[in-house]
């Protein structure tokens, strides 16, 4: 990197501290915020209290852990302002939202929301948190713009033991469903620009969930099962594998789902509209991607435009891979999951500075592959 590459950064990480610094009540705690910041970003090999106090030239971490766990300071306005910045820079009418949940793999039983269930992250049940969040990709780059800590029933049926972890007393029981159409409400009630939705499975086989999409007239493209059988047709209701096991072979088109870190994700695509009906200039498909190596079918339920087109859909449903690209960046460079708190405020403060710091690496990149000045900020 040449020194006006790092003159630009650092400008553009003041810009970042200036538009967040306005939620910080004492002049202390916005200045440990940017030193916070600065630390998740650094080169250190763990990114936890100790070492971003030392990277500070603080002798203790006791600083850093008052400025997560009590400093007078707006976590959710923050959250509001990150998504801000990262639309002001990486906005698009095309953009798509992304929901996905990641695991924070935790020793004991005290940090909220901690218990054995699974993590993607590790691919297994662990005792670990679960963070469910909201990504944004345009072709300018991608962030995190939203996160939600996941409590499961066990924690919320036990009020004491919320109380000690910092849960206020009207947080309840969400599912992960829930959570994911808080944040898309809030992201679509800001008006940020959104061409699609995209989600796994796990989200996209909830058919009141793309019920509220479609009310509020968002397209998506979303992974369901292969045995969904709430896929409606003329002839009623078919298991989707059924559906796209009767397409005849030239239905099938071989196209790229975006450039992967080896070159285009090359499958074959196929699709066939469902639904009795279709609101005036809307469409509903079944879309299925089947890997040139294994044969293997992944289904998707999509509703957009009608004029959209088979590779329109595809690169869509392909996007998805945006937000495991901003967990591993964010956890490698941003120290998304190096946090070593236990209470709920201190993780909602940890993990929004967190994706502070990752959207400001992202903004800097797609200023530095443009070449362009950065943006000024009102």
């Amino acid at each position: 990197m040449t020194g006006v590459d790092v003159e630009r950064w650092q400008a553009e990480l003041d810009r970042l501290h200036g538009r967040i610094g306005v939620r910080f009540r004492r002049a202390q705690p916005r200045r440990r915020a940017r030193q916070y910041l600065c630390g998740l970003v650094s080169g250190l090999d763990r990114k936890n209290g100790w070492t971003v106090a030392e990277q500070a030239g603080d002798v203790s971490p006791d600083g850093m852990q008052r400025l997560l766990r009590v400093a007078d300071w707006d976590i959710d306005a923050v959250r509001d302002d990150v998504r801000d910045y990262v639309v002001e820079h990486l906005g698009d009418p095309a953009g798509v939202l992304i929901v996905d949940d990641t695991g924070f793999l935790k020793k004991g039983v005290r940090s909220a929301g901690v218990q054995r269930q699974y993590s993607g992250t590790a691919g297994r049940r662990e005792n670990c948190q679960v963070g469910v969040f909201l990504a944004y990709r345009s072709g300018r780059g991608h962030a995190l713009i939203d996160r939600q800590l996941y409590l499961p029933v066990s924690w919320t049926d036990d009020r004491d033991r919320c109380r000690a972890a910092g849960v206020p007393d009207e947080v309840g029981f969400a599912t992960k469903v829930e959570m994911a159409r808080v944040m898309l409400g809030r992201a679509l009630d800001a008006g940020v620009p959104v061409g699609w939705v995209t989600m796994d499975e796990a989200y996209g086989q909830c058919k009141t969930l793309r019920v509220w999409l479609e009310e509020r007239d968002v397209p998506y493209v979303v992974a369901t099962r292969r045995n969904d059988d709430m896929v409606t047709t003329s002839m009623g209701r078919a298991r989707a594998d059924a559906l796209i096991a009767a397409l005849p072979a030239r239905s099938w088109c071989r196209l790229s789902a975006g450039a992967g870190a080896h070159g285009p994700r090359e499958y074959w695509w196929a699709r066939v509209p469902v639904r009795m009906w279709w609101k005036p200039g809307r469409g509903h498909w079944l879309l299925a991607r089947r890997s040139l190596a294994t044969g293997e079918i992944a289904y998707y339920v999509c509703y957009g435009p009608r004029r959209s087109r088979l590779v329109d859909l595809a690169r869509v449903a392909g996007s998805r891979w945006a937000i495991e690209e901003c967990f591993q960046q964010a956890k490698n460079e941003a120290g998304l999951d190096e946090y070593q708190v236990r209470d709920w405020r201190a993780w909602y403060a940890h993990i929004t500075l967190s994706m502070a710091a990752h959207a400001w690496l992202a903004v800097a990149r797609s200023q530095s592959v443009k070449g362009a000045p950065a943006r000024t900020t009102s």
